[in-house]
């Protein structure tokens, strides 16, 4: 796969063999060097002249002289989501195809988008550096996991050579790649998942896998119970991982933080991994996988689980109507990459605008290059640039560019989760924060639309006696609020929503000065630990009188206490979304 192949004599889709494997990305020469080494000989070259002519930019062997290792390739893992490969593993051939074509569009979407924005190569040891359109990539396709259990995933193995217009050969910005490979693992899974469910017909659900974590969006229908036969490494990992995480946090007295738990996650797979065994054919790992879950879950449930998705996707399309608020889109995902990063470059807020996407469409499809309009939204409306561009140096490429928001960091707070089970409260996360951020700013600006709409409105009412037609509503679709492109006819409201200055009124300074969440309903500090506490024993009080009887009365928690009060209002998952309205 990609654009370079062409300056290396192959074509899209050909077969990697062995020999050519050893050559590229083994010695980090031309795929077809035996033909033009012994071209050259012939011709009267000397061996080492030979030699050199099929060689990919700088030799192994002036790398390795000079102590260095040499990075031959970098390998990017895609795959789908946990309930996609067990619909892949467990449906018909007709599910299994369009599930492989999506998989296979969506990689290859995700790599073009790296080759126009992300690869760069470089020479001078880094000081110099130029846009490079074109890699080259080599990509397996792997079935089952280690355990044999279904794990449908492609390894793509991008070599670390690109060819500049001159022709000559330089290595990759790995270090630029690498940044942008969270971005590029959104748009696959958004881009797969959004073409799946619009050809069968499916939906997805959020699903919290880690409580005050970002919850995975699955497709709607396939039990847990499914997802975790099928996870066989994930239960391996369980234990060793909570026990690493524990002390992690008794060691820092925090939770870790997103590169924290990769790193975390990283060791205790590592940890776990156990040897390869020898690969059998797909149609047999198929029977296998079909038999086993027959055996766990019986057969009516395998033979309908494509119907079961399929009846559960129509009731969600039937509430969650294919448009987007970019308005609202925009604020969400300004709070959610500032309260997690305080600093971001635009990389950071598009891998954010496709999350949101995702988990607002629930599987609906959506206007291509809708990403990218959020994300410029986020930028311009609800952030700042804070790169200092300094003379004499070269100014940074505009992805490189570093933002903050317009709105400070919002407090933290301490949660007691419902099947705590007696545990201690434990400190919000910075998701469960940007969540509330964001409620919070959606909220005054749907406020101010009402507003809005009530002064527009308002006249038409008073000089008019006709009867309102559908049109005079904010009915129609919010899609095209920011987006220009659509042939939509906007109400009054929906037209000064797309206005910037109105963006900038609709939001009240008490938001803007950081208050936002209610003093009345979080705990910000752990001086609270102590009447929550409180109220626990006086709960537990209760649950005896109810059990054995009345006998002394027991203590009544203060109404106007805010820790009373906290548990009533945990944020949930899917609150404060632009599409709220429609399900």
């Amino acid at each position: 796969m990609g654009r370079g192949l062409t300056a290396l004599g192959l074509t899209a889709g050909q077969t990697v063999t062995e020999r050519q494997m050893e050559l590229v990305f083994g010695q980090l020469r031309h795929p077809d060097a035996d033909r033009i080494e012994r071209e050259l000989l012939d011709d009267g070259a000397d061996p080492e002249t030979a030699r050199l002519a099929t060689v990919l930019g700088q030799p192994i062997e002036e790398i390795e002289r000079r102590k260095a290792t040499p990075l031959l390739a970098l390998d990017f893992t895609f795959r789908p989501q946990a309930s996609l490969i067990v619909l892949w593993a467990l449906g018909d051939d007709h599910t299994r195809r369009v599930i492989g074509r999506a998989h296979e569009r969506a990689i290859a979407t995700a790599l073009r988008w790296l080759e126009d924005e992300a690869a760069q190569t470089r020479w001078s040891s880094g000081c110099q550096r130029a846009k490079a359109l074109a890699l080259v990539v080599a990509k397996w396709r792997h079935f089952d996991n280690r355990d044999g259990f279904p794990l449908l995933h492609d390894h793509c193995l991008v070599l670390n050579r690109v060819q500049r217009p001159d022709g000559s050969w330089y290595a990759l910005d790995t270090v630029r790649l690498y940044q942008h490979v969270v971005a590029a693992g959104t748009l696959c899974t958004l881009t797969m998942t959004t073409e799946v469910c619009e050809e069968l017909g499916l939906a997805t659900v959020p699903r919290a896998v880690t409580p005050g974590l970002r919850p995975v969006m699955e497709i709607a229908g396939v039990d847990q119970e499914l997802i975790d036969w099928s996870a066989t490494r994930r239960e391996q990992m369980a234990p060793v991982l909570e026990r690493i995480t524990d002390e992690y946090v008794k060691k820092y007295k925090q939770l870790p933080e997103e590169r924290g738990r990769h790193g975390l996650g990283w060791w205790a797979a590592q940890n776990t991994r156990r040897a390869k065994k020898t690969p059998k054919p797909l149609e047999q790992l198929r029977a296998w996988w079909r038999t086993s879950a027959i055996l766990n879950f019986g057969q009516a449930m395998v033979d309908g689980l494509l119907e079961r998705c399929r009846a559960a996707g129509k009731a969600i399309r039937a509430r969650v109507g294919p448009r987007v608020d970019t308005a609202l889109a925009a604020v969400d995902v300004a709070a959610v990459v500032f309260t997690v990063r305080d600093s971001f470059a635009r990389r950071h807020v598009l891998a954010e605008a496709r999350r949101h996407l995702l988990e607002t469409l629930w599987g609906r499809g959506f206007t291509r290059g809708l990403d990218d309009d959020i994300a410029d939204a986020a930028l311009s409306r609800h952030s700042r640039q804070v790169s200092v561009l300094q003379k004499g140096r070269r100014a940074p490429a505009p992805d490189q560019l570093r933002y903050t928001a317009d709105f400070a960091l919002p407090h933290r707070w301490w949660i007691a989760d419902a099947d705590a089970g007696g545990k201690p409260p434990r400190e919000s996360s910075l998701y469960e924060r940007a969540r509330v951020a964001s409620l919070a700013l959606q909220n005054a600006i749907r406020d101010a639309r009402i507003l809005s709409s009530a002064r527009d409105e308002a006249p038409a009412a008073n000089t008019s006696t006709t009867a309102r037609t559908d049109d005079d509503h904010d009915q129609a679709p919010p899609h095209a609020v920011d987006h220009p492109d659509r042939d939509i006819a906007l109400s009054l409201a929906q037209r000064a929503a797309a206005v910037q200055a109105h963006q900038q009124t609709a939001m009240p300074e008490e938001y803007l000065e950081g208050r936002t969440t209610d003093p009345a309903t979080w705990l910000h500090t752990p001086k609270y630990l102590a009447r929550l506490a409180a109220l626990t024993k006086a709960a537990e009080a209760r649950g005896r009188v109810i059990t054995d009887g009345p006998q002394l009365k027991p203590p009544t928690a203060d109404a106007t206490d805010p820790a009373s009060q906290q548990q009533h209002h945990a944020p949930q998952h899917d609150q404060g979304r632009g599409a709220g309205s429609d399900r």
